[in-house]
């Protein structure tokens, strides 16, 4: 399938999954139901925390992954390791970089081994800043994802671990 035809059909199926019936999920395929309903999950967990974000800590959920990152490797990251690892552009990340500067959050440095790369850092504000969004981040998941039973709650772990290497195996193929 060509990545266009692609983009159209997630684009199709993020619409039925925030809200419009249609026949595909009334009579359609299991799997296709399925399939718009993890979609449908993930992006309303994604809207429920970024506005969680946006409002406790006037940040973006981009910004808070660049953050992340950053905190999983403290000796910092190039900018293209960051636009690969987020699967943005370079151009966003540098957008982003910028306005973590502004804040006081990250540090640019030229790369002591290849004068033509960037690396960002966080600062010792940028981390404890991060931190705290972390904290407040996870207590969010908790509180949602909480309110599963703890029976619901493994047994989804483990249908979408099953699904996850099934992924994986398709991936590979």
């Amino acid at each position: 399938m060509s990545e266009s035809i692609t983009r159209q059909a997630i684009s199709r199926a993020r619409s039925r999954a925030n809200g419009s019936a249609l026949a595909v999920e009334e009579k359609g395929h299991l799997e296709l139901r399925l399939w718009l309903r993890l979609i449908g999950c993930s992006s309303k967990m994604e809207n429920i925390l970024s506005q969680r974000l946006r409002k406790e800590f006037k940040t973006s959920m981009a910004r808070f992954d660049v953050l992340a990152q950053l905190e999983r490797f403290p000796d910092g990251l190039t900018m293209s390791d960051l636009s690969r690892r987020l699967i943005v552009s370079n151009g966003a990340i540098t957008g982003m970089v910028d306005k973590l500067m502004q804040g006081g959050l990250v540090v640019r440095a030229y790369d002591p081994a290849d004068r033509r790369s960037v690396i960002v850092r966080l600062t010792r504000k940028g981390r404890e800043s991060f931190l705290r969004m972390a904290r407040r981040h996870e207590e969010w998941v908790v509180s949602i994802l909480g309110e599963l039973t703890s029976e619901a709650q493994s047994e989804l772990l483990q249908n979408l671990t099953l699904l996850h290497r099934n992924l994986d195996l398709h991936v590979k193929s």
